[in-house]
């Protein structure tokens, strides 16, 4: 472990070996598969970034668990797997402890910031929808998986983020919402791999676009259009949730309002691919990450200068 690590377990008074061990499974885990997320978590305090981390480890390998991890297993044998270690991470967190290298970081971090148990449920019951559902006919359809999958992280996130108004619950989830929408976009041909469509057939079909077109892979004015459709949400929901981050402790507007330019940019590279999803990968450039995330470094800093880093060790530090 380098000394920054050290110091981020230190300053949230992370001090078991094994609970340090199981945090750094979840930050590799962060690390290594969320590129993006994990630059927008370094502009936090370093006391609250473990926390961020174990959030994202808790998704991630759940994630890994449905489409890479068991993928010897039949769509049932997953769903048991999943079922069976989420009652388990349920049970743990009940009874404050748990066993597993992933969920014994995740369990802390739940109890000390008092984070709610039905947003992990519905996080778990989305992660069981991919097993089953391929498509999805309306908007209302799809977003009770996308709530699941992407409004509760943010949601889990609000106490360690310090909200100071509540109006901030309802900009998480929007901005949940927009970072799983952009992603849809720009992974149309890879989910086609995997069988699924998350774009709403009746909105694609308002543009003379069916599941079988898209299949087809071939680009098209209508899927255009159709994908322009589905970035204007986008762009919208990431316009309703700039007002929550101000609602934010000082120290954690940074991270949020970069992690809201660089996941709701993927919707620019899509326009700036044309739309070629089926060919091309509409990824946010190195110099662009670096023109977000350096001068909101910069201001992070002063930030914590000014206001401090807030609450680092969730309600365990005010007993």
């Amino acid at each position: 472990m380098n000394r920054e690590h050290k110091k981020e377990y230190d300053q949230a008074g992370i001090t078991d070996p094994d609970l340090i061990a199981s945090y750094e499974v979840c930050r590799e885990l962060n690390a290594k598969h969320g590129k993006t997320y994990y630059l927008a978590t370094l502009l936090l305090p370093p006391g609250k970034r473990p926390y961020v981390h174990a959030l994202y480890g808790f998704a991630r390998y759940a994630d890994e668990i449905v489409d890479d991890l068991a993928s010897t297993l039949t769509d049932q044998e997953k769903a048991d797997w999943l079922k069976s270690w989420g009652e388990k991470f349920m049970a743990d967190v009940r009874i404050g402890h748990s066993e597993d290298a992933v969920c014994r970081a995740v369990v802390d971090t739940v109890n000390r910031w008092d984070i709610q148990l039905d947003l992990f449920e519905a996080f778990l019951h989305s992660m069981t929808m991919d097993l089953t559902v391929t498509e999805y006919k309306t908007f209302e359809d799809l977003y009770e998986y996308v709530y699941g999958s992407a409004a509760v992280i943010g949601l889990q996130m609000l106490p360690i983020l310090e909200p100071t108004d509540a109006r901030a619950y309802e900009s998480a989830k929007d901005l949940g919402v927009a970072f799983q929408l952009a992603n849809f976009i720009r992974d149309v041909n890879e989910d086609l791999d995997r069988g699924r469509v998350y774009l709403p057939l009746d909105e694609l079909e308002r543009f003379g676009v069916t599941r079988a077109d898209l299949e087809k892979r071939e680009l098209t004015e209508n899927i255009k259009a159709a994908l322009r459709h589905q970035i204007d949400r986008v762009r919208r929901l990431d316009h309703e949730s700039k007002a929550g981050i101000e609602m934010l402790h000082p120290s954690s507007q940074d991270c949020i309002n970069a992690a809201r330019i660089l996941y709701c940019g993927i919707a620019n590279r899509v326009e700036q691919i044309d739309f070629d999803v089926f060919n091309k990968r509409a990824k946010v450039s190195l110099h662009t990450k670096f023109w977000v995330a350096f001068p909101a470094w910069r201001r992070a800093v002063k930030a914590r200068r000014k206001f401090g880093p807030g609450n680092v060790r969730g309600l365990h530090s005010h007993s």
